[in-house]
């Protein structure tokens, strides 16, 4: 017998598992390609948690999951001995999000722990501010960030507000695989309250979050200047960004800010798009239709759990156009940055982080600021744990963050991609351009012709299930023994394997790399192109990335297009 069917008929007869799971159970009997996906694997504690799709089984996202993943993770507090200090958690749009939110509360309340719980959906940067706030020892967030519908997942924060990295994400992986669904304590809500461990928060926390937020808005007055007439459509695309993008925008002084109201309402079967992405063009639909109703400025959309920020306004035809995720960061970046210069508030030890898959221009724009320049890994974990060493070292002041699958961090209030202060930020940048007779477009064209015209592009290749991953392990086995020594008509200089820590150049040079362990290749080529190669840490995708630099945009485009085919090549 097949060893996931073993697995499948441990759930169906252990009475740990209760009746609805074995009836689910049940009903898949007959289905061995489904018994097979459910229980083929355990649904893996990564280093940023857990993400899957919502169901019975191993594989799936479900109390007994979720309720291993956070017994593990109070027996790793409790070794600590920070219990005391309590756990935030707060939770998204997504079906199953409340009561997850509350069993991993009662979990950890079962063990000592102290938690704080939000009453209702709270956005990711908010969760990140509370643990600073609140100073505990950790923070949970239910969310499955952008993923479709059946999704849902468990991402774990440190008490500096970001998520969890070395040592601390290794450590709990270790608890985590170390317990057994029968260790798993419970505690009746009504018992928690009543021992002072279950707090629920809320609108003090929104007061301080929005507060904050507000203080760190650089020029207030172009803001009522333009606010007759500067016109933004919003969506927070049936997610968590709804009420604090609102609130912002209102207090700053934005009068005509619209909301595409059949996205308003929080809904996890995101009913309106096949996928709550605003990396996707398809997400904007309807924002759309409402942007040419109202003769909107700018077009914005949050995920679910509001970290990443999808951008379009109108180009010089008055058509809108989408930006890139790189495209909105380096545009608010350049805002932030000029800005404080212009006041004085640019400090000598600045620093901006980014990570080794976005775009080359951070590093032309760091350089026109004297900023000093940190590249990360993929995941914005990574720029939060430059930050804490920053605070550590005393040694640089972080002045902004990004990578490119749209998110950003305009200030050190949270330590997670933050959607909300990225609209606040753009909406602001927006209206200061408009009072220099400029729309945001000319000023994003502006950019370009300032530091020069970089473009970058991703594919990705999704291959689903146990046959998938054996796949994608394949794939990246053949490209790791097998370096192109060209791609397109770009030479390769340099070949660095994150995995094996290794820098080979052209010339046969050899160095290591200074990143931590991640399965990751990146290619250095000739004429400021690059490119790179990673499996998805959160979706079943094999992604490429590649960037160029033209002499102007119709050449980046046909470099990065160019680039883009011979990728495609290097895994057919």
């Amino acid at each position: 017998m097949e060893e996931y069917f073993k697995r499948y008929n441990e759930w169906l007869n252990n009475p740990i598992f209760d009746e609805n799971t074995r009836q689910e159970l049940e009903s898949i009997k007959d289905n061995e390609k489904e018994i097979e996906d459910r229980f083929y694997k355990e649904l893996e504690f990564g280093t940023a948690g857990l993400r899957g799709v919502i169901g019975a089984g191993l594989n799936r996202m479900n109390k007994y999951t979720v309720g291993r993943a956070t017994q593990g993770l109070a027996n790793f507090i409790l070794k600590q001995g920070t219990q005391n200090k309590g756990v935030a958690i707060a939770y998204d749009s997504r079906h199953k999000s409340k009561e997850f939110s509350e069993q991993t509360a009662l979990c950890l309340n079962a063990n000592g722990i102290k938690t704080y719980i939000f009453e209702s959906l709270r956005p990711v940067p908010e969760l990140s501010f509370t643990v600073r706030e609140l100073k505990c020892t950790a923070g949970i967030m239910i969310t499955a960030s952008h993923n479709p519908p059946e999704y849902n997942g468990y991402k774990v924060y440190w008490d500096d507000g970001a998520q969890i990295v070395p040592p601390q994400d290794k450590q709990i992986i270790e608890e985590v695989n170390s317990t057994e669904f029968s260790q798993i304590k419970m505690m009746s809500k009504e018992e928690a309250v009543n021992k002072g461990l279950y707090i629920q928060i809320g609108k003090e926390i929104d007061d301080k979050f929005i507060e904050t937020l507000k203080s760190l808005v650089l020029n207030k007055e172009v803001i009522k200047q333009v606010q007759d007439e500067m016109k933004i459509v919003y969506t927070p695309l049936h997610g968590a960004g709804n009420i604090p993008v609102q609130r912002v925008l209102k207090e700053l002084g934005f009068t005509h800010v619209y909301v595409v109201p059949e996205q308003e309402m929080p809904n996890g079967d995101f009913p309106t798009v096949s996928y709550p992405n605003p990396e996707d063009k398809n997400a904007f639909k309807l924002a759309l239709e409402l942007a040419e109703k109202v003769d909107a400025d700018i077009v914005l959309a949050t995920d679910p759990d509001s970290d990443r920020l999808g951008v379009y306004s109108k180009d010089g035809n008055g058509k809108y156009v989408s930006y890139t995720g790189n495209m909105s960061a380096l545009l608010i970046a350049e805002y932030e940055l000029s800005q404080r210069k212009e006041k004085g508030i640019l400090p000598p030890n600045g620093a901006l982080i980014t990570t080794i898959v976005s775009s080359d221009m951070a590093k032309a724009i760091a350089n026109e600021y004297g900023l000093k320049v940190y590249e990360t890994l993929t995941g914005f974990k990574w720029i939060g744990e430059k930050i804490r060493q920053f605070e550590e070292n005393n040694s640089y002041s972080y002045q902004f963050g990004f990578e490119e699958s749209y998110g950003c961090l305009i200030s050190p209030h949270a330590r997670d991609k933050d959607g909300i202060s990225a609209v606040m930020a753009l909406c602001e940048a927006s209206a200061y351009y408009k009072t220099k007779g400029i729309t945001l477009w000319e000023q994003m064209l502006n950019i370009y012709k300032k530091y020069g015209f970089y473009r970058e592009g991703q594919i990705s290749i999704v291959l689903k299930g146990a046959d998938g991953a054996a796949q994608i392990k394949s794939k990246m086995d053949i490209i790791r023994s097998n370096p192109p020594k060209k791609l397109a008509e770009f030479e390769v200089l340099e070949v660095r394997d994150y995995q094996n820590h290794t820098i080979v150049k052209s010339n046969g040079e050899k160095l290591e790399t200074d990143l931590p362990t991640s399965n990751v290749l990146y290619y250095d080529l000739s004429d400021n192109a690059w490119c790179c190669v990673r499996p998805s840490g959160t979706e079943p995708k094999i992604k490429f990335y590649m960037g160029v630099k033209g002499t102007n945009m119709e050449d980046a485009e046909q470099k990065l297009s160019e680039l883009t085919e011979a990728m495609k090549k290097v895994v057919e």
